[in-house]
């Protein structure tokens, strides 16, 4: 016999002999004439055919070294590792994401924008049109309770009482147009 069998080739790349099983039928291991496993070529052949996130797994640490530090050099694989977690991440953020619009808990920024405006819009209407409603009402109380506490009676115009009331509705909606809302 040439090479190595099964069980000393799992013993000598620290694998389990399944693994060596599974590894021959892919075509991952090179194997002498008499079927034996040439260690040395099998070794790199498995090296290239192998995911480095599993290779590293199988050896059960993110590329630790002997030591504590970090294994490097042209088998390094933390960039793969690096990236793998990323994407696993931004994948992960992704779902939430999905979830919590479909949920109702997030919102289209451009609908909820608009919703705003539309809002802001009803608002500013309702107060323009605000001391035409109610300047008659206004005046004719105010003349009431004069016209009680003075003994004589007191007219007060409308018409005036709604200029004074939409001028000060006015100033107070330019104030407030100068409010921004940021949806960020």
């Amino acid at each position: 016999m040439e090479g190595l069998s099964e069980r000393a080739y799992a013993e000598h790349a620290g694998i389990s002999r399944g693994a060596v099983q599974k590894a021959r039928k892919n075509g991952r291991l090179v194997l002498f004439a008499d079927g034996s496993i040439n260690a040395a070529a099998s070794d790199v052949r498995r090296g290239s055919a192998t995911d480095p996130d599993q290779k590293i797994r199988s050896r059960g640490g993110l590329g630790a070294t002997g030591d504590g530090s970090a294994a490097s050099g042209p088998g390094d694989s933390t960039s793969y590792i690096k990236a793998r977690t990323a994407l696993t991440v931004y994948q992960a953020q992704e779902r939430q994401l999905s979830i919590q619009k479909k949920k109702g808990v997030l919102v289209d920024r451009a609908r909820a924008e608009t919703l705003v405006f539309r809002l802001a819009r009803q608002e500013r209407d309702t107060w323009i049109t605000w001391p035409t409603r109610v300047s008659a009402l206004m005046a004719a109380q105010l003349s009431a309770e004069m016209e009680k506490y003075a003994g004589m009676p007191v007219t007060i115009e409308a018409a005036i009482l709604q200029r004074v009331l939409e001028t000060h509705v006015r100033e107070q909606l330019n104030a407030l147009a100068n409010l921004r809302v940021s949806l960020e």
